[in-house]
């Protein structure tokens, strides 16, 4: 019978790997031998079997991989056909605004015009993939300069930055 630790161990390394393991690799993981890491890995499969798990471990010459059970193929087929639809917050479209309008922007250029901490909608921008990275300022600590990616302007609708709306000129009049 395999441990708990050394299951969840194995797991985590087969699942976390995205690919085939060696035998070798994983006897070395798990701080045993070859023929002892096989009976672990032969155990957790059969475990998977019997429970009718949606994964199982698939041996392929002498490296394993976790792959998932052929028999719910059709639920993973109906994930691949649910539209992906993330909500972007007022705070984040505030900022792409901001970084499309200004590009390449800092984050402290983000801040100074949002009059508050930008860290969260900067740090969520790679989750979204319509902000690059466009290098670094020329300025103390070298800042990230950020720019739109082309995600942003299919997101949008436009096919380049030049088809943003213009800006409405502010005059000191109605500054207050």
């Amino acid at each position: 019978m395999i441990s708990d630790k050394n299951a969840g161990a194995l797991e985590a390394v087969l699942f976390a790997s995205g690919g085939p393991v060696a035998l070798k690799d994983l006897a070395s993981i798990l701080n045993t031998d070859a023929r002892a890491a096989r009976k672990m890995i032969d155990g957790l499969a059969e475990s998977y079997e019997l429970e009718n798990r949606g994964i199982k471990i698939v041996r392929f010459d002498d490296a394993y991989q976790m792959c998932t059970n052929p028999e719910f193929f059709p639920f993973i087929e109906a994930l691949g056909k649910t539209p992906k639809t993330r909500a972007l917050t007022p705070a984040l479209m505030e900022t792409l605004a901001i970084i499309a309008y200004k590009q390449p922007a800092t984050k402290t250029d983000i801040e100074n015009i949002r009059g508050v901490n930008a860290d969260h909608a900067v740090n969520r921008r790679r989750e979204y993939g319509l902000v690059n990275d466009a290098g670094r300022a020329d300025a103390p600590g070298r800042p990230v300069l950020f720019a739109t990616s082309e995600d942003f302007l299919r997101m949008i609708g436009i096919s380049s930055l030049e088809e943003l709306p213009g800006l409405p000129e502010i005059s000191k009049e109605d500054d207050g």
